[in-house]
């Protein structure tokens, strides 16, 4: 290594002879030594100026990184939606570049800036939505035009917490009255909570001395696109609209919420990709799986088939369905096509669990060096956490849902059809009429899964198979028998093709009854003037051929009323509530609420507010050695026994929940750990959810955590009063009652025991008295015999005090009261076959288990209600009585 410039400088002074200055060759060597520093100064100067101009063109890159920032975050949130929506860094890396590289040039670099933020955040949308189900766009959606918002410092963090939790308190109780009946307690209690945000100021004492404007929005169809009485229009921002929507017509919400995206983010944000093989085929490489995310009735095979045919790939594709012991030979056709440069399709990957790790070890190890370019793997898997991850992550998902509505499903079941199959029938016209039957009741029991539980109380996934089986049962019956045998056509559709597939008791009755609304004599013997429903748009035309069917279902409403299915018109409202609930549940797994309290406090603050309000008002347990003094287990009072179990009952949940919020507030002081499960129950507390730990212990509800606690108080109050009290009360609040079942067990007890009848043998008849309207005022002494109960709520129909008996509901009265009953145990009872045998429910879900003891944990029991129109018509309209609701 040579010596440095100063090294030689000092060596030539140190044998420097005389006058140094004289010295020719020193001063030659300090000479260049000063030229080199100052070059170097030079150069550093040049380089600091570079690097500031580097550091400048890189931070003016940062609103992209940014950008592209935020929008990782929220696509990474999509798993908390579904198991099946995982995506990685690498792949989303790849995708920005392919952005940058495809997106439009521009020499203005501000314009460029622009262009590639809105490009990629496009481009993203367009790939996300291809491997999202239906029901989820608009949720990914709306997280990502929040979180683009939020990163721009657009959005109030506690209107968003509002819109997407709602109440969180019931400021009913001691604020101002309800100012009309048709508010309701609940939308009262949303706007006096819309009112505590600062741009809501006041807003609650103008909606009471308004009210009657407000009456015109809330009448209206499209609440969403009226304007906001008074001056407050053009006060609220987009944001703020959507709160008073939600507060006021939360069924309009998720149309507000369309509405929203396409302002802020543009829009192409609201109109997701339609299905297209190829273009996530053009995404794939040969290392990359192509992956089906199946929903019920999809069956994508036929779709792979015949996009392999267009490119010319059938000769080499090769497919198997997973199953025991399938898992070698799909490693063989693997291994073949790699070489070949095949495809292989492996289907139900859902059903072979075991497998799964050997798959992700297989996609690890592909190696595009070792195998064909044209290789590719494609997957088909119903949604599952034992799918891998990491092939989920890096592969490209795609979705291909059935067509959903009324219309959309008899065009897919007609466009598979021809006109040679009238010709295999010898008896065409009741063929053809029979044939349009089934097809329309195929549309319809899969399009009242939308309705929700007063659809079906367990959503079914019946498949176009189901109803391939009965049109070839139809030809087989109408070819070889003289008279059609309805019975047996009704008996195989709905108890097996279809009934195969119901599990729920209440479900099994409701298929049958639909299916003979269309398979019946009356339907070939008046043709097209018998009609499905009360409209009469639906009936089955006298066409001749499949182009004139086809002709007269594209004529058909693309939106049809709930009346097409037997539905009552408040089933929309319903539908779209429960369509903006989900949204906003979603939202809350999507978005970070991590701040921004009602009153702009933090997450912890809000949290610790929320448990100090509950602590605060718990009640103190019952003290059960008085209760088993008060209340002995005696032969002939079962009912001593049924306040013993209950009051045992709310006790675990009252001992669980002060233990838990006392943990809790130490935890979230610092003074003890917080665990796993008390950070859990934060959580729940800050989004206005009950906490897992509490409705293990409690009763089954759906209510949002301020109003299961005004609830469970009530509960706790009504069996406060009966322990008080010493002996079973009058009349009974049987919405309070944790374990309904025991209870009616424990009167039809009494009753046997008093009268030494065998209990078997007996049965409850029901007596409505609809002339009290007080019962807790005016039932003072209980009855002879059996029981008086209220608290009962009606879905789907109303019970009418005039007439006695069940009548059609009223517009926008979703659930009505049930008046008081007596239920009276009779021996050897037979039920009126004219009267509606109401199944009853603990809660609006409807969905329950059986428990080992034979009883539902949902079901309670039939209340038999008198009716003067065919029970067939209630069983369509899905009339349930519930204890509890959501509210």
């Amino acid at each position: 290594m040579g010596a440095s410039p100063r090294d030689d400088i000092l060596r030539l002074l140190a044998t420097s002879e005389g006058d140094v200055l004289e010295d020719d060759t020193l001063v030659d060597k300090v000479t260049d030594s000063k030229a080199v520093s100052d070059d170097i100064n030079e150069k550093k100067k040049v380089a600091e100026v570079t690097e500031k101009n580097i550091d400048a063109a890189r931070e003016s890159y940062r609103p992209v990184a940014f950008r592209t920032a935020v929008l990782f975050f929220c696509i990474v949130e999509l798993t908390n939606i579904d198991p099946m929506y995982q995506y990685s860094l690498q792949w989303f890396q790849k995708l920005f570049t392919i952005a940058i590289d495809t997106s439009p040039k521009s020499e203005d670099f501000e314009e460029r800036l622009g262009i590639l933020k809105s490009f990629f955040t496009e481009a993203l949308y367009q790939s996300i939505c291809r491997g999202l189900f239906e029901k989820d766009k608009t949720l990914f959606s709306f997280a990502l035009c929040t979180s683009i918002l939020r990163g721009d410092k657009l959005l109030d963090d506690g209107e968003l917490r509002f819109l997407l939790v709602g109440p969180t308190a019931d400021l009913v109780e001691k604020g101002p009255p309800i100012p009309e009946e048709w508010v309701g307690k609940p939308r009262w209690n949303e706007i006096l909570t819309l009112s505590t945000l600062p741009a809501f100021a006041g807003f609650s004492d103008y909606f009471a001395s308004h009210v009657s404007d407000f009456k015109k929005l809330y009448d209206s169809v499209e609440a969403d696109k009226e304007p906001v009485p008074g001056d407050w229009e053009a006060k609220l921002t987009p944001m703020q609209k959507m709160c008073f929507i939600r507060a006021m017509r939360i069924d309009c919400l998720k149309s507000s919420v369309i509405a929203f995206i396409s302002h802020q983010i543009g829009q192409a944000f609201v109109e997701p990709p339609t299905f297209d093989i190829s273009k996530s085929f053009a995404d794939s490489v040969n290392t990359t799986p192509l992956i089906f995310i199946l929903s019920p009735g999809t069956d994508p095979v036929s779709d792979v088939i015949a996009f392999a045919d267009k490119l010319g790939m059938l000769k080499r594709f090769e497919s198997i369905s997973l199953g025991q012991g399938q898992g070698p030979k799909a490693m063989k056709l693997i291994e073949n096509a790699q070489g070949s440069g095949g495809w292989v399709l492996l289907s139900n990957c859902h059903l072979m669990e075991s497998w799964m790790p050997t798959l992700e070890a297989v996609v690890e190890q592909f190696n595009p060096d070792n195998m064909q370019t044209s290789f590719r793997l494609w997957l088909t898997s119903m949604p599952a956490k034992s799918f891998p991850v990491q092939v989920l992550q890096n592969g490209v998902k795609m979705t291909n849902e059935p067509p959903s509505g009324l219309r959309a499903n008899l065009l897919r079941s007609y466009s598979a059809l021809s006109d040679e199959l009238f010709k295999e029938s010898n008896k065409p016209e009741i063929f053809k009429t029979l044939l349009f039957g089934f097809c329309f009741f195929h549309a319809v029991v899969q399009d009242r899964r939308k309705f929700g539980p007063i659809g079906w109380n367990i959503a079914y996934g019946f498949t176009p198979e189901d109803l391939q089986v009965c049109r070839q049962q139809l030809m087989l019956f109408v070819n070889q028998y003289e008279q059609v045998p309805y019975k047996v056509l009704n008996f195989l559709g709905a108890k097996i093709n279809y009934g195969g597939r119901v599990t729920d008791d209440k479900d099994k009755l409701l298929i049958s009854t639909i299916l003979q609304t269309f398979i019946c004599p009356e339907s070939v013997e008046q043709k097209d003037g018998y009609k499905y429903s009360t409209s009469g748009l639906y009936y089955a035309p006298a066409a001749e051929t499949m182009e004139e069917f086809i002709t007269y279902i594209k004529g058909l409403p693309l939106y049809p009323m709930p009346e097409a299915f037997g539905l009552h018109e408040n089933c929309n409202i319903t539908c779209a509530q429960d369509e903006a609930l989900k949204l906003l549940t979603g939202m809350q797994s999507m978005v970070s609420l991590s701040s921004g309290g009602g009153e702009g406090g933090s997450a912890d603050s809000v949290m610790d507010d929320t448990a100090a309000s509950i602590q605060d008002r718990l009640p103190k347990p019952f003290p059960l050695d008085v209760c088993e003094t008060k209340f002995p287990t005696l032969y002939e009072e079962s009912m001593n026994t049924v306040v013993k179990q209950e009051c045992l009952r709310y006790n675990k949940l009252i001992w669980s929940m002060t233990s838990s919020l006392k943990d809790f507030r130490k935890a979230i002081k610092g003074l003890i750990v917080m665990t796993a499960e008390l950070e859990a129950a934060g959580k729940s507390l800050f989004v206005n959810e009950v906490p897992e730990m509490w409705s293990k212990k409690g009763p089954l509800s759906l209510k949002p955590l301020s109003s299961w606690y005004l609830d469970i108080l009530a509960r706790v109050g009504f069996f406060q009063m009966w322990f008080d009290l010493g002996h079973a009360p009058p009349v009974f609040w049987i919405s309070g009652i944790f374990f309904p079942q025991a209870f009616f067990t424990g009167a039809m007890q009494n009753f046997a025991r008093k009268y030494g009848e065998e209990i078997d043998l007996l049965s409850f008849s029901q007596h409505t008295m609809d002339h009290i309207s007080d019962a807790k005022a005016q039932l003072t002494t209980p009855p002879d015999d059996g029981v008086y109960v209220y608290g009962i709520f009606l879905e789907g129909a109303r019970f009418d005090n005039t007439t006695h008996q069940l009548e059609e509901s009223r517009p926008k009265e979703l659930f009505t009261d049930l008046p008081p009953l007596q239920f009276l145990p009779v021996k050897n009872r037979v039920p009126d076959a004219a009267d509606y045998r109401c199944p009853c429910y603990k809660m609006v879900s409807r969905k329950g288990t059986l428990l080992t003891t034979g009883h539902s944990t949902n079901f309670v029991l039939y209340i038999e209600v008198k009716t003067d129109q065919v029970v067939d018509k209630w069983i369509k309209a899905g009339v349930a009585a519930f204890l509890a609701l959501k509210y």
